[in-house]
């Protein structure tokens, strides 16, 4: 009977240890609530206050600027940097309401920002090359550029990149420290076409001319100012090469180049301007030996 009382015994024990805990974790809870309840609340309510205040404010600072017509670019920057501001002073505060001594920290993330900014010098190199960019505007959004042997028509300026498109609607995207300081050609927002038209040699040149203008001024996207540049450029074996240089926006460089050649081609056979195809004249002629002995 003694073994058997000793497990009812013991099993209140057991009980009395997890009852405790609990009362002990309620207790420090209750402790902690009391002590830093209002430091959290305050803290949450600056940190909400700060997104609302850093949101308000990066939307006031772009409207401002659209108004002073900044562009894009460095538009985002500057929204980027004023919401960044404001969440910093933001963190700082809520820190505060803890007790946090704010300026070991401050030291702190300066001697790991040097750190990183060793690790990271081409990202940094990037972001310098992109704000030179962006203030000295060697070129704009929906201009057409050349550098580094790539081309196309600029749809991004951002800090690390900018990103380029191709008729093809193929997108580049080069890091901006591959762009400040290299040779960089500068189309605009208009481009030249280089069309090439070979005519017979017995052509009327003024009547081409004359014929190739009116279809550049009948197309609606063809630029009349600058004016298209309509001129002999060589004379080949079986042609006359005239050449035609439009101006265009870029987005159409290509699509009005083969509306151009179909329209030429059509007027040209309807005008019948005849445009040759390569040929040569050959002449036998007999030997001198052969026609003394034949007589």
């Amino acid at each position: 009977m003694s073994a058997m009382a000793t497990p009812a015994t013991t099993q209140p024990d057991l009980l009395v240890a997890p009852a405790a805990t609990i009362a002990k974790w309620q207790e420090t809870l209750i402790e902690f609530a009391i002590t830093y309840g209002l430091q959290i609340v305050g803290a949450i309510v600056i940190a909400v206050v700060g997104f609302i205040l850093a949101s308000w404010l990066g939307r006031m600072v772009d409207g401002w600027l659209v108004k002073k017509h900044i562009e894009q670019p460095l538009r985002t920057l500057a929204v980027r940097i004023t919401r960044i501001i404001v969440l910093a002073i933001v963190g700082v505060m809520a820190l505060q309401k803890f007790g946090v001594e704010v300026l070991p920290i401050i030291a702190g993330m300066g001697v790991i920002g040097v750190g990183i900014g060793l690790a990271m010098q081409g990202v940094l190199a990037n972001v310098v090359a992109g704000l030179t960019i962006i203030f000295t505007k060697p070129f704009r959004l929906g201009e057409y550029i050349d550098v580094q042997g790539e081309y196309g028509e600029v749809v991004q300026i951002e800090l690390f990149s900018t990103t380029l498109q191709h008729a093809d609607l193929s997108k580049i995207i080069i890091p901006n420290r591959k762009i400040v300081g290299e040779i960089l050609h500068n189309y605009g927002t208009i481009r030249q076409l280089d069309l090439s038209v070979p005519i017979a040699y017995g052509s009327d040149l003024d009547r081409v001319t004359a014929v190739i203008k009116s279809i550049l001024d009948a197309h609606p996207s063809v630029l009349k100012n600058p004016a298209a540049q309509i001129g002999v450029s060589s004379l080949e074996e079986s042609a006359v090469i005239v050449f035609v240089h439009p101006w265009v926006p870029v987005p159409l460089y290509g699509p009005i180049t083969a509306e151009l050649y179909q329209q030429i081609a059509e007027r040209f056979r309807a005008e019948r301007i005849v445009i040759p195809f390569p040929q040569r004249e050959v002449r036998m002629l007999a030997a001198a030996g052969s026609t003394g002995a034949q007589a």
